[in-house]
């Protein structure tokens, strides 16, 4: 698709502006491919990442720009993650796409699943009622130990190694070290947010100097909309 126009911007945004988060990242992808999107809520969660971080890279930056509060003492620390580095970690050769526990199977978890678990009272009852989503063979469980559903989940995670990306932080005040998870598809939208509010913020700006309709404005370069703001605030 390539780089999102100014107009693409402004509508993506507000089309997704009061969407679950899970929805937003689905969106952005079937805006970007609109072959896809009868089958992106369906993907195995690390391919929807791997799409989400490619497709950053060819909106925004290969370069996401985060941070991360210390749990230990609060202090805010800011990284940067690239791109590159996070879609190398992959399994060897074709995806795994079903894992057997004992005498069950389960498929990858998708993005269909977690909207379905969202509102789940508790991370362990969510795990719970995203396996039970997942089981597709086997013996129904006539209980799920916390020794089953870590197994399961340990599992599920190397078959599909992107479906939750974590790194390594070290706080520079306390030297507490910890794995934070990130939110890929909030990366996304984070910059298409603060991009839309700035166009609109220069709409509102060269409209009131000079008269001109959102769509005249927004149809000037990148350079020439910046030329003008200049002069208007000369």
């Amino acid at each position: 698709m390539g780089a999102l126009s100014s107009s693409e911007t402004l509508a993506l945004w507000e089309r997704g502006a009061r969407w679950h988060p899970v929805d937003r990242g689905l969106l952005a992808l079937s805006f970007a491919d609109r072959s896809a999107a009868e089958s992106v809520a369906d993907w195995p969660l690390g391919r929807r990442n791997r799409a989400l971080l490619e497709l950053h890279a060819e909106w925004f930056s290969s370069q996401l720009e985060a941070w991360a509060a210390c749990p230990q003492c609060g202090e805010k620390l800011e990284f940067e993650l690239n791109v590159q580095d996070l879609t190398a970690t992959q399994p060897d050769g074709k995806q795994q796409t079903t894992v057997a526990v004992d005498e069950q199977a389960f498929r990858l978890p998708t993005s269909r699943d977690l909207a379905r678990v969202a509102k789940s009272s508790g991370e362990q009852q969510a795990a719970i009622q995203l396996l039970e989503l997942c089981r597709i063979s086997g013996v129904e469980s006539s209980g799920w130990t916390d020794e089953i559903v870590e197994k399961v989940g340990e599992r599920l995670a190397a078959a599909d190694p992107m479906a939750e990306t974590r790194v390594a932080l070290t706080c520079p005040a306390c030297g507490h070290a910890w794995n934070d998870s990130i939110d890929v598809a909030g990366f996304i939208w984070a910059e298409l947010e603060a991009r839309a509010r700035r166009l609109l913020w220069e709409v509102h700006s060269l409209a009131s100097a000079y008269g001109w309709s959102e769509s005249e404005t927004l149809a000037l370069s990148a350079a020439r909309r910046a030329m003008y703001l200049e002069i208007v605030r000369a």
